[in-house]
C-alpha cells in the first residue's frame, strides 16, 4: 500500500503509515488486528463472534479490534485491511488501490522524487494532465515534476506497451 511500510514489534508484524499502525500480524500468523472505528467496533464483534475480538485492555482506547485468520476469506480480509489503511491516510490517497500496478509505482517514484525509478515507468510520448497543466513528453513531465510540490493521484490512466501513456486528473 502507498506510503506504508513494514516493522517488526515485540514478535508482531505490524503495516504503518508515517507512525500510524493499521494492520498487525501475530507471530503465528492466527489472529490479525486492524484499524476499525471504536463507534462500530461493537457492532461487527456481534455480527461475527467466531472470527472478530476485542483488543488487549491496553489497545481499547485505539479504533482497534482483532480477527481470527482462519475464519477471514481473501476478499474479506482485503477489505479490511484497505478499510483500514485508509484511515490514516490523507483522502487524495484513497483510489490509488484500483490504479493498475504501474500508476502505483509511478506514484510511489513521485512521493519519494525518485526520478530515476520513475523514467523508465513513463512513456516516452506521455499525455500529462493536472488540472490546467497539459503537458506531452516524459522529458518535459518529469522536468515538471521535479519543480512541483507533489501532484495528486490521477484520476485516470491509459497504460501501452508496459508504460504509462496517458496520466489525467
Amino acid at each position: 500500500m502507498p506510503r506504508s511500510y513494514e516493522v517488526e514489534v515485540r514478535g508482531l508484524w505490524k503495516f504503518r503509515v508515517g507512525q500510524i499502525v493499521y494492520v498487525a500480524f501475530s507471530a503465528d500468523e492466527q489472529a490479525m488486528g486492524f484499524g476499525y472505528p471504536k463507534a462500530a467496533r461493537d457492532g461487527l464483534i456481534a455480527s461475527a463472534p467466531e472470527t472478530f475480538f476485542l483488543p488487549p485492555t491496553s489497545d481499547l482506547r485505539f479504533q482497534w479490534v482483532c480477527a481470527r485468520l482462519p475464519s477471514l476469506g481473501p476478499d474479506e480480509m482485503r477489505e479490511l485491511v484497505l478499510d483500514a489503511w485508509r484511515m490514516c491516510t490523507p483522502k487524495m490517497l484513497h483510489d490509488l488501490p484500483e490504479l493498475p500496478a504501474r500508476a502505483m509505482a509511478a506514484r510511489a517514484c513521485i512521493d519519494e522524487s525518485d526520478w530515476a525509478s520513475l523514467s523508465p515507468l513513463l512513456h516516452p510520448q506521455l499525455h500529462w494532465q493536472d488540472r490546467r497543466v497539459s503537458l506531452r513528453g516524459r522529458l518535459d513531465v518529469l522536468s515538471h515534476l521535479r519543480s512541483v510540490p507533489t501532484p495528486r493521484p490521477p484520476t485516470s490512466v491509459e497504460i501501452r506497451d508496459g508504460q504509462i501513456y496517458r496520466w489525467s486528473r
